[in-house]
């Protein structure tokens, strides 16, 4: 037997810092003061009171220098900005769309389509809700019908692939109220509310054949499309040696229309596409963001923001970029896990998510466990997280009862090249300490809702 030691070999992030913006840490009871101002709602803490924002990934990211350099090239002209053609033409050589819109943010996108698409009546089966785009769909008069796999509601279970679509709950919905109701089939990968999960490419294939034999459209919320792309090269057979970029040029082409919060994958600040190779539906989209955004050739965007875009798309599908993205996911995940926390398994692309449920059982989900969770968290270390559960579920339209989630999640989400791995392990040894003394947590009651996503701006009370 040989005595030669092996060395594991580490990676590191394919990049150096360049530019540093300090960040203030408070005391707890500083932040115990910011969190009852805030009524206990996550989204409602000033920044300035976050020590290590993990609230999103929206617009928080980290630009390259090769995107700032780029913003430096704005043509801020009202109409036919030369950033606006430069992004056109990067939309159809990655994602394969050779109609683009552009809008201020994905929500934006989602909210044109739905109009487009949808008549009253309609359903839209999607494979598990996002907050804004089902508000969106059902505004525009359709009911969102969830056909995810039965696993992406457990949290424990591992499956590679648990944003895949049911095609039998697609079958029996079909039959039921006609392939004329259904609006287009909606996808997403990965998925957030299941914790990140993507689909996979063989499932795309037999949903894609499913539409084209019932002639119902299909549409994909590709807002992360380059994080569900790198896991089919992981996990899916066949995808190992494709590049990022062959692998999402191929999922593309099995959509009719996408929609993208350029937020994310794109590592930038502001900024939404909505593209198709629908010529009929470009038409429309057009027309109306010009009534809603601005004119079809910035759609609320400044010409340096669309460069940035522009430039982003470039940089998204590098593998060793995205590679150290999900690693820092990966590893955050491992390190919870070595404390004995439940979170959601797999670990996802974008974010850690707590099981809420399991972390405070005796919190009843009318009490809002992950919405406790999330605030304890903060007020133990000025971590912010965002609560996925039932305030982000929101309420039946039609009965005004809460929608009870199967998945009660706090969700813990990595920007891009932002944080290090130091920071991580300030988060973990916070949430391990919360972990020790949940037993003395409380839960919380909602004292204040809004009308529509609540969970941006409800408040609560702690329960005494």
């Amino acid at each position: 037997m040989s005595d030669k030691k092996i060395i594991k070999k580490s990676w590191a992030e394919p990049f150096k810092i360049k530019v540093v913006e300090p960040i203030k840490m408070t005391t707890k009871k500083e932040r115990e003061k910011a969190a009852k101002e805030a009524g206990y709602n996550t989204f409602l803490l000033k920044s300035e009171d976050v020590y290590i924002d993990l609230l999103t990934d929206s617009g928080t990211n980290a630009m390259s220098d090769y995107q700032w350099a780029g913003m430096m090239l704005g043509d801020e002209a009202y109409a036919g900005s030369r950033n606006f053609y430069h992004l056109e033409s990067k939309v159809a050589e990655y994602y394969g769309m050779p109609y683009f819109v552009p809008t201020h943010q994905g929500r934006a996108a989602e909210h044109i389509i739905s109009q487009i698409l949808i008549k009253q009546g309609d359903y839209v089966p999607g494979n598990m809700y996002f907050t804004t785009t089902r508000l969106h769909q059902e505004l525009a008069g359709a009911t969102f019908v969830d056909v995810i796999i039965d696993e992406a509601h457990v949290p424990e279970i591992e499956h590679p692939f648990k944003g895949n679509i049911d095609l039998k709950k697609l079958d029996k919905l079909v039959k039921e109220v006609g392939a004329s109701k259904i609006a287009y089939i909606s996808m997403a990968g990965p998925v957030n509310m299941a914790g990140g999960q993507p689909f996979s490419m063989k499932n795309l294939q037999e949903v894609f054949e499913f539409a084209k034999k019932h002639k119902i459209r299909l549409w994909m919320d590709a807002t992360r499309a380059v994080e569900n792309a790198y896991f089919i090269k992981l996990r899916e057979k066949g995808y190992s040696k494709k590049t990022i970029r062959e692998i999402l040029f191929e999922m593309m082409g099995y959509f009719e229309g996408i929609w993208v919060s350029a937020k994310k994958d794109l590592m930038v600040n502001i900024g939404g596409i909505l593209a198709t190779k629908d010529k009929y539906v470009f038409e429309e989209a057009r027309n109306m963001v010009v009534v809603y955004e601005g004119l079809h050739t910035y759609g609320g965007l400044a010409g340096r923001d669309m460069e940035a875009m522009a430039r982003g798309i470039e940089e998204m599908v590098d593998f060793d970029t995205i590679h150290a993205r999900i690693g820092q996911v990966e590893y955050f995940g491992q390190k919870l896990e070595e404390y004995g926390i439940p979170i959601v398994k797999p670990i996802g692309g974008h974010a850690v998510f707590l099981d809420a449920k399991k972390f405070l059982p005796h919190i009843p989900q009318d009490n809002f466990p992950a919405q406790t969770l999330a605030t304890e968290i903060y007020i133990n270390s000025g971590v912010r997280s965002m609560e996925r559960g039932i305030v982000s579920a929101g309420r039946d339209p039609k009965t005004g009862n809460h929608h009870y989630p199967k998945l009660e999640l706090v969700r813990l989400t990595l920007p891009r090249r932002v944080y290090t791995q130091a920071h991580i392990d300030v988060a973990v040894e916070s949430i391990a300490e919360v972990f020790e003394n949940r037993d003395s947590i409380k839960g919380l009651r909602m004292v204040y809702e809004p009308k529509y996503l609540r969970f941006f701006q409800a408040r609560f009370e702690k329960l005494k």
